[in-house]
């Protein structure tokens, strides 16, 4: 079962990046290798049962259950002990990851209050994209009138691109909204 976005990559994007970086085998051609989605939860201390909300929201948001994140170390200043869970993550690959991509991108990104694009300088030297959602509930699946409280998340695009460039524009012929587009 292949995706949209994945036959779009493999069709569309790959010999433009080829053309446009003069790139000769298919093989040098930066790729998405994966997503990783992750909420933390510093109001878990006080009730337990967020964890779980978190977890359910998470597991429809990505499509896949969710690894729950544990405090390293103990921080008197924000009342957490080593091992308590404050977060929930996923990482996606391959299949569910083109999916997640193609909700996030054509019904979630759209969703967002006042959206203006994404930022085209959210880069790490390295070629991955990091940014945010203020709110879970612009994702499908997730119903407004169960959601106990607003959450933020924080989404990560890896790429195997060797510079920002590269990964810019690998990102934009996937068709990510970025802003000044």
């Amino acid at each position: 079962m292949s995706t949209v976005l994945k036959k779009h990559y493999q069709e569309k994007v790959v010999p433009e990046l080829m053309k446009h970086f003069g790139y000769k085998n298919p093989h040098e051609v930066p790729k998405l290798v994966s997503v990783g989605l992750n909420m933390g939860l510093g109001d878990a201390i006080n009730d337990k049962g967020v964890i779980a909300k978190a977890e359910a929201e998470m597991q429809i948001i990505a499509g896949q259950k969710p690894q729950v994140t544990l405090s390293r170390r103990s921080e008197a200043g924000f009342k957490i002990r080593a091992g308590w869970p404050i977060g929930v993550k996923v990482t996606l690959r391959r299949e569910k990851m083109y999916q997640f991509l193609e909700r996030m991108i054509h019904y979630s990104l759209p969703r967002v209050r006042d959206f203006q694009g994404l930022n085209p300088k959210s880069f790490d030297k390295k070629g991955n994209y990091n940014f945010g959602f203020k709110e879970q509930i612009v994702f499908l699946g997730i119903k407004y009138d169960l959601v106990d409280k607003i959450r933020g998340l924080d989404v990560a695009v890896v790429t195997t691109a060797k510079t920002d460039e590269e990964a810019l524009m690998l990102l934009k012929l996937m068709l990510f909204p970025f802003r000044g587009e």
